[in-house]
């Protein structure tokens, strides 16, 4: 079985080292062995993982979650439990983008009361943003 380097491993992955470093220091992909050299060796099945947790981030998952993800399906789950976490983010996706939907909605307000005539001063939306900090100060 051939192994890689660090610096293989990358580009067989297409991520750069210091990513490789970075999930291996936060438990994504298990620590290799060492060389004699103190080189590690990579299992090519790392490059796959990697695009596993690539594509779960592409999705919208945060390594958190997707380290709780590999540690359910690295136990040899059921379909149902890994659908689960599916559902979950969906739900937190639905959640952000309501949220999203009413920044947007009081922007595009702030936006339709300046005219962007008036002295920084008087801007509406200065006003709105300052009026709502001192509001979360109290």
């Amino acid at each position: 079985m051939k192994t890689l380097t660090t610096g293989q491993l990358a580009r067989e992955a297409g991520v750069n080292i210091e990513t490789i470093r970075y999930y291996e220091r936060y438990g994504l992909i298990p620590e290799p062995p060492r060389r004699a050299s103190g080189y590690r060796e990579f299992p090519p099945e790392y490059i796959e993982r990697i695009h596993f947790i690539k594509r779960a981030q592409a999705l919208g998952f945060t390594l958190k979650e997707i380290s709780e993800l590999l540690a359910v399906a690295d136990g040899n789950p059921a379909c149902k439990d890994i659908r689960k976490f599916a559902e979950e983010k969906v739900k937190d996706i639905e959640t952000r983008i309501h949220y999203l939907q009413k920044m947007k909605a009081v922007l595009k307000d702030l936006i339709k009361k300046c005219l962007g005539k008036r002295k920084i001063s008087e801007c509406p939306i200065i006003e709105s943003l300052s009026q709502k900090r001192n509001r979360h100060k109290e």
